[in-house]
Protein backbone atom coordinates (compact mmCIF):
# COMPACT_ATOMS: atom_id res chain seq x y z
CA UNK A 1 0.00 0.00 0.00
CA UNK A 2 1.22 3.46 -0.84
CA UNK A 3 1.12 6.17 1.84
CA UNK A 4 -0.91 8.54 -0.32
CA UNK A 5 -3.68 5.92 -0.48
CA UNK A 6 -4.45 6.66 3.17
CA UNK A 7 -5.15 10.33 2.50
CA UNK A 8 -6.68 10.38 -0.97
CA UNK A 9 -10.14 9.17 -1.89
CA UNK A 10 -10.46 5.78 -3.52
CA UNK A 11 -9.78 5.92 -7.25
CA UNK A 12 -12.57 4.82 -9.54
CA UNK A 13 -12.07 1.27 -10.77
CA UNK A 14 -9.21 0.45 -8.43
CA UNK A 15 -10.93 0.14 -5.07
CA UNK A 16 -14.56 -0.71 -4.62
CA UNK A 17 -15.61 0.29 -1.10
CA UNK A 18 -18.69 -1.93 -1.10
CA UNK A 19 -16.48 -4.99 -1.82
CA UNK A 20 -14.10 -4.20 1.03
CA UNK A 21 -14.47 -7.12 3.41
CA UNK A 22 -11.49 -6.30 5.60
CA UNK A 23 -13.54 -5.63 8.73
CA UNK A 24 -13.67 -8.75 10.87
CA UNK A 25 -16.58 -9.75 13.03
CA UNK A 26 -16.59 -11.91 16.14
CA UNK A 27 -15.96 -15.53 15.26
CA UNK A 28 -14.84 -14.92 11.70
CA UNK A 29 -11.11 -14.62 12.42
CA UNK A 30 -10.37 -18.13 11.08
CA UNK A 31 -12.74 -17.95 8.17
CA UNK A 32 -11.02 -18.36 4.83
CA UNK A 33 -12.32 -16.77 1.69
CA UNK A 34 -11.94 -18.40 -1.68
CA UNK A 35 -10.82 -16.23 -4.55
CA UNK A 36 -13.15 -16.04 -7.50
CA UNK A 37 -12.06 -15.42 -11.07
CA UNK A 38 -13.49 -11.91 -10.85
CA UNK A 39 -11.37 -11.15 -7.78
CA UNK A 40 -8.24 -12.51 -9.45
CA UNK A 41 -8.96 -10.43 -12.55
CA UNK A 42 -9.40 -7.31 -10.44
CA UNK A 43 -6.10 -7.98 -8.64
CA UNK A 44 -4.31 -8.45 -11.98
CA UNK A 45 -5.70 -5.17 -13.29
CA UNK A 46 -4.62 -3.36 -10.12
CA UNK A 47 -1.12 -4.83 -10.47
CA UNK A 48 -0.95 -3.71 -14.12
CA UNK A 49 -2.05 -0.17 -13.22
CA UNK A 50 0.54 0.07 -10.44
CA UNK A 51 3.29 -1.26 -12.72
CA UNK A 52 2.34 1.35 -15.34
CA UNK A 53 2.39 4.14 -12.73
CA UNK A 54 5.76 2.97 -11.43
CA UNK A 55 7.23 2.90 -14.94
CA UNK A 56 5.89 6.40 -15.60
CA UNK A 57 7.40 7.69 -12.35
CA UNK A 58 10.71 5.98 -13.09
CA UNK A 59 10.84 7.60 -16.54
CA UNK A 60 10.23 11.02 -14.97
CA UNK A 61 12.92 10.44 -12.33
CA UNK A 62 15.45 9.32 -14.95
CA UNK A 63 14.74 12.45 -16.98
CA UNK A 64 15.04 14.66 -13.90
CA UNK A 65 18.38 13.21 -12.75
CA UNK A 66 19.94 12.64 -16.18
CA UNK A 67 23.35 14.22 -16.69
CA UNK A 68 23.26 17.50 -18.62
CA UNK A 69 23.66 17.26 -22.36
CA UNK A 70 26.96 18.25 -24.01
CA UNK A 71 25.28 20.80 -26.27
CA UNK A 72 24.57 23.30 -23.49
CA UNK A 73 28.11 24.77 -23.62
CA UNK A 74 29.30 27.03 -20.84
Amino acid sequence: MILREFYEAAQEGIQDVKDDNSRLTWGSSRKTKKLTLGMISKLRKMRDVRAFEQAKNLKQIRKQYAPPSQGSGL
